[in-house]
């Protein structure tokens, strides 16, 4: 068998800036600075100035990016907030740290994306937040939602974890709603060195107690204005994610390249394909297909050397974190079917050609041999 395909590869983006890289580390480790400082606050002002907001705030991760948003907009017990039924258990997670009742409704069968045509029979005179997830690195309908939040005087949280360089109407996502929250997971479009977070939004005050609150609850030393938590972006990951914040562009350019690929190659082969809206340019963080026959494929494609993984296998419902809330199979019946449908096929900023033609030749092989599509 020829050489494997990886579902994503990290170490070619070191290798393409391995002497800024390295400088930058090498930078900070001499500075002697090592919890925030003027490499944190150099890429939170890029940042920012990237995402079209006024102000970025480094984290610890995108959980407590998530977390501290709800925090600072005084989410909690006897509130509720709405999230989609398919997202990863980290948005759910979020809003039960706070105390507050997460509330769940279905995605869009097409765009995988909170349907917003459920959201008034969701909202209820406890909803506070409504939080979509920009799934798979594909904006939702945030114009819709904000029409939404804003006549129910509520307020629109952004889960943009895999929509780093998205855009929504031709601009990037960041600074529509009240607040973006973002993880900069190594996998990810943007990626750290270790786990990192960051919130965006052009509220002063939201920016400062997001701020506050990640600090132990001190604005100034020593002085606890809040009962707060340890969760600030490590200056050593701010440094590396300054370097590749100018590359972001270019690395999504090409994965979309991939997507273009992939939408055309795979044609015929019995597979539902991401649906891309007019107005939304993806990051193109995952590229996502469905079919009945998933395992199948999966087989198929590992013994043809292709890796695939699957986002995500068990819907938030189903978890055993979850089983409190007495939801039994057939609860969300969109959110199941794409659990059990979905794979994710490799996808990077560094994924050459040839491996992209073997993704598509195996797959429409397999479709082939079983009549997948005919």
């Amino acid at each position: 068998m020829s050489a494997n395909v990886p579902f994503l590869e990290l170490a070619p983006i070191y290798e393409e800036l391995r002497n800024e890289i390295d400088a930058a580390a090498l930078r900070v480790l001499h500075s002697g600075w090592f919890v925030g400082g003027p490499e944190s606050d150099r890429f939170e002002a890029a940042f920012a100035a990237y995402t079209g907001a006024a102000y970025a705030v480094g984290v610890g991760n995108g959980l407590d990016a998530l977390h501290l948003v709800l925090r600072a907009m005084d989410v909690g017990p006897g509130d509720e907030v709405i999230v989609a039924s398919n997202s990863f258990i980290a948005t759910m997670l979020a809003v039960s740290m706070t105390g507050a009742k997460p509330v769940m409704i279905e995605p869009n069968p097409t765009t995988y994306n909170i349907d917003y045509s459920l959201l008034e029979d969701a909202i209820t005179s406890r909803t506070k937040v409504i939080l979509p997830t920009h799934l798979y690195g594909q904006p939702a309908d945030i114009d819709a939602l904000l029409e939404i939040t804003r006549r129910h005087g509520i307020r629109l949280v952004e889960d943009a974890a895999q929509a780093h360089g998205a855009r929504y109407r031709g601009r990037r996502v960041g600074a529509h709603g009240d607040a973006v929250c973002w993880s900069f997971y190594p996998s990810k479009n943007l990626g750290a060195a270790g786990d990192g977070g960051g919130v965006t939004t052009n509220d002063p005050t939201l920016a400062e107690r997001v701020r506050t609150l990640g600090n132990y609850g001190s604005a100034q030393r020593y002085v606890n204005i809040v009962k707060g938590m340890n969760s600030r972006l490590d200056p050593l990951h701010a440094a590396i994610m300054d370097v590749k914040l100018p590359h972001l562009d270019a690395w999504n350019a090409r994965r979309a390249r991939i997507a273009a690929r992939y939408l055309e190659g795979l044609q015929n082969c019995g597979l539902v394909l991401p649906h891309v809206p007019d107005w939304a340019s993806p990051a193109w963080h995952l590229f996502v297909v469905h079919t009945p026959h998933r395992d199948a494929l999966r087989t198929a494609l590992a013994a043809e050397g292709v890796a695939t993984q699957i986002h995500y296998p068990i819907p938030p419902h189903r978890q055993a974190a979850y089983a409190e809330l007495g939801l039994t199979e057939g609860s969300f019946p969109i959110a199941e079917r794409l659990a059990a449908e979905t794979v994710s096929l490799p996808i990077g900023p560094h994924m050459p050609d040839a491996n992209v033609d073997r993704v598509i030749d195996a797959i429409r092989r397999w479709a082939a041999t079983t009549r997948i599509g005919a």
